[in-house]
C-alpha cells in the first residue's frame, strides 16, 4: 500500500461563533476576517508539516483546491505544490485535485502541472475534480454544466499532454485553435491521474472506464459508505466496462490521530475534529449541491450520505462510524488493516492536521503515524484482501 499525508491548510483563526453573522465559512464570510499576518505564519507552518511527513518517509504528500473559504487556504494548489517541489526530494506530490473545469482555459493548469512534473523529475500526481457546489458559486460557473465541463476539460488536457502540437480543440465549452503546451509532462504519456469524489455515480463510472482506470479516492465517509462507493467502482468496472479493477485503482482518505493511548487520542483531538465537521464544513445544501450539479439519483444518495458527516457531530459519533481513525498506534494499525482487508484499497491518504489542531499536536501526530502506523500499512497487499464479488443488488442502491 502507498501512504500519503493530506493537508487542507485551514484558517484556524476563524471566528468559531460566525453563525450569528454568516451562515457559512464558505463564499459568504467576508475576507476582512482573514489576517494576512496570521496567514503568513500558517502557510509556512503547513508547508513545514508536509515537508516533515515526506522527510519521515511517507510515499507522498497531497494538497487540494477550494475557493473563498476558511476551510482551506489553497485556491491554487499549484502554488502549494510548487513550493514543495524543490524541498521534497523523493516523495510524490499529489494535487487532489485541480478543478480544470472551473477555468475558462484549462490549458493554463495543464501547463502548470506539467511544469511541476518536470521540476520533480516525474513525481507529480494529478487529481482531476469537478469541485464541490460552493466552488461554482465562488467562480460564477453554471453548476448544471459541471459534469460536461469536467469531462470536456479532461479531454482537452489529455490531448494537450499526449498529442504532438500544435493541434486544435473545439468542444461545447472550450475552443482553442492552438493546443501546444510547453513544457510537455516529464512522465509519459502523462502524470498519474486520481479522481477524488464525494461519490456521484457518474464520476465513479467515468473514472473506472478502461481508457482511464483512474484511482478513485473516497473521503469524509462512514466506513460502511466507503465500502459501498469503492465496491461501486469495482462493480462499474466489471458490469459496465467488462474488466476487473485492481486494488491500485482504489483509495481512501480519512482524518487520523495517533497518541499513546486511545483515550489520550480522543481527548487531545476532540475539540479540533469537532470544529472541522461542525464549523469548517458547514454550508447549506444548496451551496454544497446547487440545482443541476448532480443527477437525481446521485442527489438522493448524497442527501442521505452528507447527513452522517455534516453538523452536530461528536468525536465519539465520528469514531463509531469510522469516519475518523483515532487511537493508540496499535488501535489505528488494527482499524486500517481491517478496513484494507475488507475493501482492498492500495492507496491511503491520511489527514493528519484538521480543524484547529495546533502545531505541536500535529507534528507529534505526523511522527507517530509515520513511525508506528505507516510501516505496517505498506506491507498490505491483495493477499490480505477478502475479495469482491459483483452482487445482484447494486452497491449504491
Amino acid at each position: 500500500m502507498k501512504v500519503f499525508m493530506f493537508h487542507l491548510m485551514p484558517y484556524l483563526h476563524m471566528d468559531l461563533n460566525y453563525e450569528s453573522k454568516w451562515e457559512s465559512p464558505w463564499v459568504v464570510m467576508p475576507n476582512t476576517e482573514y489576517d494576512p499576518q496570521k496567514g503568513h505564519v500558517l502557510y509556512n507552518r503547513y508547508l513545514d508539516e508536509l515537508e516533515l511527513a515526506a522527510e519521515l518517509g511517507l510515499d507522498g504528500v497531497a494538497v487540494n483546491e477550494h475557493h473563498q473559504t476558511a476551510y482551506g487556504l489553497m485556491p491554487s494548489p499549484v502554488v502549494t505544490a510548487s513550493a514543495l517541489s524543490r524541498r521534497i526530494k523523493k516523495a510524490k506530490i499529489a494535487i487532489l485535485g485541480s478543478a480544470f473545469c472551473l477555468r475558462d482555459n484549462p490549458l493554463t493548469l495543464a501547463e502548470e502541472h506539467a511544469m511541476i512534473d518536470n521540476i520533480t523529475g516525474g513525481r507529480m500526481i494529478t487529481g482531476m475534480v469537478r469541485g464541490i457546489g460552493a466552488e461554482y458559486h465562488a467562480m460564477a460557473v453554471n453548476p448544471a454544466h459541471s459534469l460536461e465541463r469536467f469531462q470536456e476539460a479532461h479531454d482537452l488536457v489529455i490531448q494537450a499532454w499526449t498529442q504532438p502540437g500544435p493541434t486544435s480543440f473545439h468542444g461545447k465549452y472550450f475552443h482553442l485553435d492552438y493546443v501546444n503546451t510547453w513544457p510537455r509532462p516529464f512522465q509519459q504519456p502523462h502524470p498519474p491521474i486520481w479522481c477524488p469524489s464525494t461519490g456521484s455515480s457518474e464520476t465513479i463510472e467515468w473514472a473506472a472506464h478502461p481508457s482511464r482506470k483512474y484511482v478513485y479516492l473516497q473521503n469524509y465517509s462512514p466506513l460502511k459508505s466507503v465500502a459501498r462507493f469503492l465496491n461501486a467502482y469495482r462493480e462499474a468496472a466489471e458490469k459496465i466496462h467488462g474488466y476487473v479493477a485492481s486494488s491500485e485503482q482504489i483509495g481512501w482518505a480519512a482524518p487520523v490521530y495517533v497518541a499513546d493511548t486511545d483515550e489520550k487520542a480522543r481527548t487531545e483531538a476532540k475539540a479540533h475534529i469537532e470544529t472541522l465537521f461542525n464549523k469548517f464544513l458547514v454550508m447549506s445544501f444548496d451551496m454544497m449541491f446547487p440545482p443541476g450539479y448532480l443527477s437525481l439519483d446521485s442527489a438522493r444518495r448524497m442527501v442521505a450520505h452528507k447527513k452522517s458527516v455534516m453538523g452536530g457531530q461528536t468525536v465519539d459519533s465520528l469514531m463509531e462510524q469510522d469516519i475518523i481513525i483515532f487511537g493508540s498506534p496499535d488501535t489505528v494499525r488494527k482499524k486500517l488493516t481491517h478496513a484494507h482487508n475488507t475493501l482492498g484499497f492500495q492507496n491511503f491518504v491520511a489527514l493528519l492536521q484538521f480543524g484547529t489542531l495546533p502545531r505541536d499536536l500535529t507534528e507529534r501526530n505526523i511522527r507517530l503515524f509515520t513511525s508506528e502506523v505507516a510501516p505496517a500499512l505498506r506491507d498490505l497487499t491483495d493477499k490480505q484482501y477478502a475479495g469482491f464479488e459483483v452482487s445482484k443488488t447494486p452497491a449504491l442502491a
